[in-house]
Parts: C-alpha cells; sequence; structure tokens
C-alpha cells in the first residue's frame, strides 16, 4: 500500500505510524529494502486502516496551529485566541487572550512551548503535591518532557515524568494523569491492585482516561 513518508535512520526495526492529519509514516533500518517495508504494511494493512478511518471520524479534525490572529490555543481545557502585539514587557502571555509580541512571530512555537512547559511544571507540582499527600506518597522529583505519545510515566528512581502538552488538557484530565503516576510509585504494573488504588482517589477515573484517549490528539501547536 501507498505511504506518504518512509525515514531511514539507524534504528534497528521498522515501524508504522498514522499521525494526527492522516499521513502514514514508515521509519525503517537504512538497510531496510522496500520489499521488506512493503511485506510490513501489507501485514499491518488492517491495523493502519482502521487507524484511518479513526482519524476521518474525528470531530473536530486535527488542523496544524497557524500563529495568526483569532487562531485558537488551548490552556487547562479551555480555547484562547491569539493577538498579536506590537510590544509587551514578556514574548507571550495570558490574559483572556494569548498576545504575542511581534517581535517573536518567526519563533511563535518555540515561545509557546516554553510558555507551555513553564505552566505544566508550575500546576503539575502543585497537584502532585497536593495528591501525594493525600495519598501518603513520596515521589523523587518532577520532570517535564517532549513526550508526544506518552503522557506520564514513572522512574524506578521515583521521577514522575509529564509531557507539557499534558497543560492542554482539563485539569481534572490533569489530575487523572497525576494520580495514576503517582500510583505506580506503590504499583508497577497495570493490574486489578492498581485500577482500584486509581478508583480510590477518583472514582470516576475512567471517564477522564476517556476524554484523553478521544481528544489527546488536539493537545499539539
Amino acid at each position: 500500500m501507498d505511504v506518504d513518508r518512509i525515514i531511514r535512520t539507524n534504528r534497528k526495526t521498522i515501524a508504522i505510524r498514522v499521525l494526527d492529519d492522516g499521513t502514514v509514516e514508515v521509519r525503517a533500518p537504512k538497510n531496510a529494502s522496500d520489499a521488506v517495508i512493503q511485506k510490513m504494511l501489507a501485514e499491518k494493512e488492517p491495523w493502519i486502516k482502521k487507524k484511518l478511518e479513526e482519524v476521518k471520524s474525528r470531530d473536530p479534525p486535527f488542523k496544524e496551529k497557524e500563529f495568526v490572529n483569532g487562531e485558537g490555543f488551548l490552556y487547562l481545557g479551555r480555547n484562547y485566541r491569539l493577538k498579536i502585539v506590537e510590544s509587551q514587557d514578556v514574548p507571550l502571555k495570558l490574559q483572556g487572550y494569548f498576545y504575542l509580541s511581534k517581535q517573536y512571530l518567526l519563533n511563535a512555537r518555540e515561545v509557546f512551548v516554553d510558555w507551555y512547559k513553564s505552566k505544566a511544571y508550575e500546576k503539575i507540582e502543585e497537584r502532585a503535591k497536593f495528591y501525594s499527600n493525600m495519598m501518603g506518597l513520596k515521589y523523587n522529583k518532577i520532570n517535564i518532557t517532549d513526550a508526544r505519545r506518552r503522557w506520564g510515566s514513572c522512574s524506578p528512581s521515583g521521577n514522575i515524568n509529564f509531557s507539557w502538552r499534558l497543560i492542554m488538557a482539563p485539569i481534572n484530565v490533569v489530575d487523572y494523569v497525576v494520580v495514576h503516576e503517582l500510583v505506580h510509585l506503590r504499583v508497577k504494573n497495570h493490574t486489578k491492585n492498581f485500577w482500584n488504588a486509581v478508583r480510590v482517589v477518583l472514582p470516576d477515573y475512567e471517564e477522564r482516561a476517556e476524554w484523553l484517549r478521544e481528544n489527546g490528539y488536539l493537545l499539539k501547536i
């Protein structure tokens, strides 16, 4: 079957991804032949078609952000419009609108990412402290990552890691991911005991997780 992009790197295995814009991307070892790639695509064709149907059925569809007046950007589940201004004391600020200084327009995405990372650390640390005290758990430190497909993780050393993209989600969804990773400090695998522990803190955790599964594709710029 046809693919939109084949990227060859030093990786050892072939990976197939259906991106949020409906692009089919293959990442393959440098020495992987076209025949080998096509064989893998044939094996994965039912899965690829299923993922493409999921992308087509999304409402609203995924759309790449444009850094222009009126574009919407999410923060804690709410959509804020962008206004580009001549100058201000900081590159980007949120006060009912996102205000972006015109001089940073060429680097607008990096400015937004830096802003989101700062807010993510601030808010997630606050929520992690609240829930860890409630649950009687202690973590080592919080890291904000660039992860695209993993909202959170917990390391053996007690560090809990979160994608900065999570800060675009509603606060109840942020809380779900925070509690999820905190429980991993005690229960490493997704066993019945794990989910029971999450449910004790968040009885409606399944609804929050479902929101993330259905809308996570929107949490990006």
